[in-house]
């Protein structure tokens, strides 16, 4: 039986969920080593969720070192279906302000170091990854968002740099050239790996900043982002209070089968160990590849 079935992940700043009942805390073993920190179970709105502080509490995990493949995995392993992540940004446009909010619909991969896939060491799988966000969720997140009064842009390209410093004036230049919305540090290779888990995911992308382009504005320190942060924590928790009880309780977007056909390694050249490390992701597609 899943012990959740939706997952909080939570950005900067946000390293605790007020308002779950009956909680406890595990921290499941996986493959790629523990999560980034104990996942929290709980009932939020009557619905069972997990939720987990991507950066540990007090922050002490810098975004190229998150163990984006246990936490993803260990979610998985407690039955969760749709993920929920709540990310700090940068504003690449005027219009997107600090504390507006945006449910990007693209993604634009500028990390270099981090590792992007449960397919490797002997078996490769293709997925789709055209439209990067669940749909559905996305549309539920932006309709609890309204509901709230925060300013919400629904769609835009969220550009993952590797971090940690800051973007260059020149690179904050470019990505606004490629008509990018938003530059944060995270999303990627979350959204990669939840559609190998064939999990939905979706993004609430708060904007603390104007990145560095903005001439007229500060640019992004430290202390301009957590200052609103702050601020931006607050309409976070009250947005997923009120999209958990919007989701319906059967999935029906192509999340769910995102891994149908895509295995092209021959079923016989796939090893042990890969078969072992992988069976929670793939042993349903392989049960299906032997029963044809």
């Amino acid at each position: 039986m899943a012990e959740a079935r939706v997952a909080i992940m939570g950005g900067s700043g946000l390293y605790t969920m007020e308002g779950l009942s009956a909680i406890r805390e595990v921290t499941p073993e996986t493959p790629y080593g523990p999560p980034s920190d104990s996942i929290v179970l709980g009932t939020l709105e009557g619905v069972p969720v997990a939720f987990l502080p991507r950066h540990g509490r007090g922050h002490r995990i810098s975004p190229t070192q998150l163990p984006v493949r246990a936490n993803i995995y260990a979610l998985k392993l407690l039955g969760v279906e749709r993920v929920i992540s709540i990310s700090a940004v940068g504003s690449l446009k005027e219009e997107i302000r600090p504390l507006d909010l945006v449910i990007p619909d693209q993604l634009i991969d500028r990390t270099r170091q981090r590792a992007s896939t449960f397919f490797e060491d002997g078996v490769v799988a293709h997925v789709a990854f055209a439209d990067p966000f669940c749909p559905d969720l996305s549309t539920a997140l932006a309709t609890a968002a309204i509901r709230t009064g925060a300013t919400v842009h629904k769609g835009g390209t969220y550009v993952v740099m590797e971090g940690p410093a800051f973007s260059t004036r020149a690179e904050s230049n470019l990505y606004r050239s490629w008509g990018a919305s938003v530059i944060g540090m995270t999303a990627l290779p979350e959204a990669k790996l939840a559609r190998e888990a064939e999990m939905c995911y979706a993004t609430l992308a708060c904007a603390t900043d104007y990145d560095c382009w903005h001439t007229s504005e500060e640019s992004v320190s430290v202390e301009i982002v957590v200052a609103n942060l702050v601020r931006n924590v607050v309409t976070s928790k009250e947005i997923v209070r009120q999209v958990v009880p919007l989701l319906a309780r059967e999935r029906t977007c192509s999340c769910a089968s995102a891994l149908k056909n895509t295995i092209i390694t021959a079923r016989d050249a796939i090893p042990r160990e890969a078969r072992k490390r992988l069976a929670l992701l793939i042993g349903k597609e392989l049960e299906q590849t032997t029963a044809s």
